[in-house]
């Protein structure tokens, strides 16, 4: 393994002076604000952490790649970016870019590594965000002179489309013996905060107020399993349709007014009505939630489509499924919805959930599904195609569709094994499947929800576990919307009532919550009031200390203002100590 650069010397460039001048920087956008959150809520599970990888043929020139790599991070600004603290005015994150930066890259001798954990190990292995590094580079050397190259990523300043674009603009500069023409690329990733920032968010806020999933909500396509997995980490399974049953697909979908992302969705829909109550039809109309991945470039900005940042977003896609119904009504709906949903294409899911006016700690959806565009011509001489490996997100459940070179359509679920057991994503993905595949062959133009469930009669219904951290424990709701939240962690072996006395002795604007005593449920408590930028305190008697400190430390590290913490061991004494630590959050 070498170092930061590689075998090669880092490649010139412009002399630094002593004092370097101050980077520029911008308030996160709010999708960025949901992968933080995501990341910080769920710690050391490799969230958001992408992976684009393929081989190269013949000698390596290590001093041509890295000079190549070199020149692209000097023209894309969104390599030379790192996260920022919460500045004066503000108690959300920033991010900085920074004139100079290099690529990180890092080479394996042949037999040093294995690919496979090299794979893992890439993935899980945490970015310090702090660092302008929100793209790491591993080359793995292997016998008979071919190379591969391994990109990781973290999902808050890159997408899937940022590493193809990125990796475009590499293949032309190293074609070019690393030398390119021209400054930095526009539009960047302020350009793209500046255009969200003149949106009128009046009309979506108006808009999800209403479309946004009910309560009740069918929101997985599993019935509830009552105790854990006894499982860990995350899990991947694949199934395939051959070019033909696709080909039959998507002219099935077509006949109907339907796109074939949208049968995908009608598919989905009729495993979460069928889970709602049992493998039986159901004799009454269900509604059910799902996200559907949106690319965040079908935007009215010029150069949208290409620019390298974190667009990707999720939106919940609602409708009510009914027994009786005919499935091209199903169908329509889902249309309709996939419309609605190209409109707000830069509204984040986390703004949604807000202006829902759901239950903040109740998800809107538990699954999310992204039909991907074709893979496009395959690549320049001298490499093979490169093949991504889907990131990792704090849904239990993420189905991604993408049609390979063939013309057979790919199906991948990647599932977090502590909700849903391996044996049960893989039943759910071969039900969706055998959906698709199915539907075309037995479902007519009057053919209704319960006759194309027919297709599934006799597979088992799978099922998920409950959620590992419960909603935190209301002692006082907020006297405002904005006032943010005071969270008490209870000591370990601690009642669930320890702060009952002092809620009720209590007075003040913020709301009052207690949790159990873990870092995880701690975090999820905060995040909401983290995500609308209101102060938030942590606290409790001395036996939580350390826990308290803890969290405060995970929330600064993550960009936003690091919480105030207070512990007495006398309610009377916390409580004051509480409005101290107040008037500093």
């Amino acid at each position: 393994m070498t170092g930061r650069h590689g075998d090669g010397p880092r490649p010139a460039t412009a002399s630094r002076s002593l004092a370097a001048p101050r980077p520029r920087v911008h308030p996160a956008a709010p999708l960025q604000i949901d992968v933080l959150l995501d990341s910080l809520t769920h710690p050391g599970r490799g969230l958001h952490t992408g992976q684009l990888h393929w081989r190269l043929h013949g000698p390596f020139d290590t001093e041509r790649f890295t000079r190549a790599w070199q020149t692209v991070t000097d023209r894309e600004a969104v390599l030379r970016t790192a996260l920022a603290p919460a500045g004066p005015g503000t108690r959300l994150p920033g991010f900085a870019v920074h004139r100079d930066a290099g690529p990180l890259i890092v080479r394996h001798r042949a037999g040093g590594a294995d690919w496979e954990a090299l794979l893992a190990a890439e993935r899980m292995r945490e970015f310090d965000l702090t660092r302008p590094d929100p793209l790491r580079i591993a080359l793995l050397e292997e016998p008979g002179g071919s190379t591969r190259v391994l990109l990781t990523y973290h999902r808050a300043l890159l997408d899937p489309a940022s590493a193809g674009h990125l990796v475009d603009s590499f293949r032309r500069v190293h074609a070019a013996d690393g030398r390119h023409r021209g400054g930095e690329r526009r539009p960047d990733l302020s350009d793209h905060l500046q255009w969200i920032g003149s949106r009128d968010p009046a009309a979506a806020r108006a808009f999800w107020a209403y479309a946004a999933p009910p309560a009740g909500s069918a929101t997985l396509p599993a019935g509830d399993r009552g105790r854990p997995t006894h499982q860990r980490g995350h899990g991947r399974t694949r199934q395939r349709l051959t070019p033909p049953e696709a080909a039959r697909l998507r002219a099935w979908a077509a006949a109907r007014g339907a796109a074939e992302s949208t049968a995908l969705h009608a598919a989905w829909a009729l495993l979460l009505y069928r889970a709602h109550g049992g493998p039986d039809a159901l004799p009454h109309t269900v509604p059910v939630a799902f996200a559907a991945a949106v690319s965040g470039r079908a935007i009215p900005l010029d150069g949208a489509d290409r620019l390298p940042g974190p667009l990707l977003g999720a939106l919940p896609v609602a409708v009510e499924v009914r027994p009786d119904a005919p499935l091209s009504a199903l169908l329509a709906a889902l249309t309709d919805r996939a419309v609605d949903l190209a409109a707000y294409e830069w509204v984040s899911a986390g703004q949604v959930h807000r202006w829902s006016g759901r239950d903040p700690y109740e998800p809107l959806t538990e699954s999310v599904l992204d039909f991907r565009p074709p893979e496009g011509p395959p690549p320049v001489t001298g490499t093979g195609p490169p093949e991504a490996a889907e990131a990792y997100t704090g849904a239990p459940l993420a189905l991604t569709a993408r049609h390979d070179r063939d013309g057979g359509l790919v199906l991948t679920a990647v599932h977090d094994r502590t909700r849903i057991a391996d044996g049960d994503a893989a039943e759910i993905l071969w039900q969706t499947t055998r959906l698709l595949r199915g539907l075309p062959d037995t479902a007519g133009p009057g053919a209704t929800v319960t006759e194309a469930l027919r297709l599934l009669d006799g597979a088992p219904l799978p099922l998920a576990a409950p959620r590992p951290d419960p909603a935190p424990r209301t002692l006082r709701a907020a006297a405002a919307p904005g006032a943010g939240l005071v969270c008490l962690l209870r000591p370990p072996g601690a009642p669930e009532d320890c702060y009952d006395g002092l809620a009720r002795g209590r007075r003040g604007p913020r709301a009052l919550l207690s949790t159990a005593p873990r870092a995880t449920a701690a975090l999820t408590a905060l995040a909401p009031a983290l995500a609308a930028g209101e102060p938030v305190v942590l606290g409790g008697h001395p036996g939580a200390e350390a826990l308290a400190h803890e969290v405060a430390g995970r929330v600064a590290a993550y960009g936003w203002s690091r919480p105030p913490v207070a512990v007495a061991a006398d309610d009377r004494e916390l409580s004051r100590a509480l409005t101290a630590a107040g008037r500093k959050a």
